[in-house]
């Protein structure tokens, strides 16, 4: 674990420096794009992040295929499975930095995305070919070949759809990176007790120290922002951590029948399956009602608008910095709960997850209760200055507005 973790400091270092670079030249270049009307941010901000995340991921991976403990990662009849996830986050961020640029088409976007998915598929061979599930095989190339497509497809732009405030996505994907890392960490100790590097563990870790090199120029008030060019490369890298090892474990042989097993049985079964969706349940819910809403609408699910549900918690009163963190608090509890059922007992990871949960709700919808009570101050204000102006009134003045007064 400790290499592992010291390739992704390297990543998080370059990461940090060439944020930095990009941004000093994005200020001198003018190198940023048009306030949108969707936009929350008020001042011109370069959306250069992405090329210093992909370059941070680069170096990252480059130390690693030099490191002997990763042979099983780079050399033992992986190469092509490595060129394609490398050709792949190119293309990502190549599309990412010209939408942000020049605003591409959604069709053109997704057509970018598909390709780079196919890359992944066939020419990396990473494929979703096995569920986690009693270990149920998709024999049919063409079937792992679509549900691997809509699989990234999908992970790529429930990380782009939420990417909306300061420091948001960067953050959730340290959350959920970190999460899946310590899972696919702890499924490799039980299943490969002699080796405890994978694909998986490699680029999850990796991921969480790129986002938390380039957090600090996109923490509020954020100096520079990702862009398409990053939060499409988080999701497509999040999509390669969790289609590798999907794909590779089946529970009932890494558990097998005993104790641990029989713990959480219902729940570790699923939990491979699971767990990339769990620990993204923010963007997951904000990517399914952006399609059903802009479907419903008759528009493309593709298509830009303000009803985000980072916009909805600003239009509630939260300010971007509490919605920020509200996202991370409802990350951090769905991905510490799904892990608790790896290590603990069952009542314990629902008591964890729906204890939460309710102090997340409270905390979302803490500013309804705050508006109404400013509302009824509002409302009780006028009728409070009256009585006080009445009770001051000569009691002539008070005589011709007292019936009680006037009659006496």
């Amino acid at each position: 674990m400790i290499v592992t973790l010291l390739v992704a400091l390297s990543g998080a270092v370059v990461s940090f420096l060439m944020s930095i670079v990009m941004w000093r030249v994005g200020i001198r270049y003018r190198l940023y794009p048009e306030i949108r009307d969707r936009d929350v941010h008020t001042r011109p901000t370069p959306r250069l992040g992405g090329i210093a995340m992909y370059t941070g991921l680069l170096t990252a991976l480059l130390i690693a295929s030099q490191i002997p403990y990763f042979r099983v990662v780079f050399y033992e009849g992986n190469q092509r499975q490595i060129i394609a996830i490398l050709i792949a986050a190119t293309l990502i961020v190549v599309m990412g930095v010209l939408d942000d640029f020049f605003d591409l088409d959604w069709t053109t976007k997704l057509i970018g995305q598909v390709i780079a998915a196919g890359l992944l598929a066939w020419l990396g061979g990473l494929q979703i070919t096995q569920l986690p599930i009693g270990g149920v095989t998709i024999t049919s190339t063409w079937s792992a070949l679509a549900l691997t497509l809509v699989g990234v497809v999908v992970v790529m732009n429930m990380m782009n759809f939420i990417d909306g405030l300061d420091g948001l996505v960067a953050g959730v994907a340290i959350i959920a990176n970190g999460a899946f890392f310590l899972y696919s960490y702890m499924v490799l100790q039980l299943s490969s007790p002699s080796s405890y590097f994978s694909l998986a563990t490699l680029v999850s870790a990796t991921m969480v120290g790129v986002c938390a090199g380039f957090l600090p120029l996109n923490w509020h008030p954020a100096r520079m922002f990702m862009g398409d060019a990053g939060s499409l490369l988080v999701g497509l890298m999040f999509a390669v951590a969790s289609i590798s090892i999907v794909s590779s474990v089946d529970p009932t042989t890494v558990f097998g029948n005993g104790v641990q097993f029989q713990r959480a049985q219902f729940a570790t079964a699923f939990l491979p399956l699971l767990l990339p969706v769990a620990i993204m349940i923010v963007p997951v819910l904000d990517f399914g009602l952006a399609v059903v809403r802009r479907i419903a609408a008759g528009k493309s699910p593709f298509s830009a608008d303000r009803k985000h549900l980072h916009h909805r918690l600003l239009d509630m009163g939260h300010s971007r910095l509490h919605a920020t963190l509200i996202f991370y608090a409802w990350t951090a509890v769905i991905s510490v709960g799904s892990l608790l059922f790896f290590v603990a007992d069952q009542i314990v990871a629902w008591s964890f997850i729906g204890g939460g949960l309710l102090v997340c709700a409270i905390a979302t919808l803490a500013p309804l209760s705050h508006r109404k009570r400013r509302e009824y101050e509002v409302q009780a204000k006028p009728l409070a200055t009256t009585t006080r102006e009445i009770a001051v009134l000569d009691p002539l003045d008070r005589a011709a507005t007292n019936p009680k007064e006037r009659s006496a």
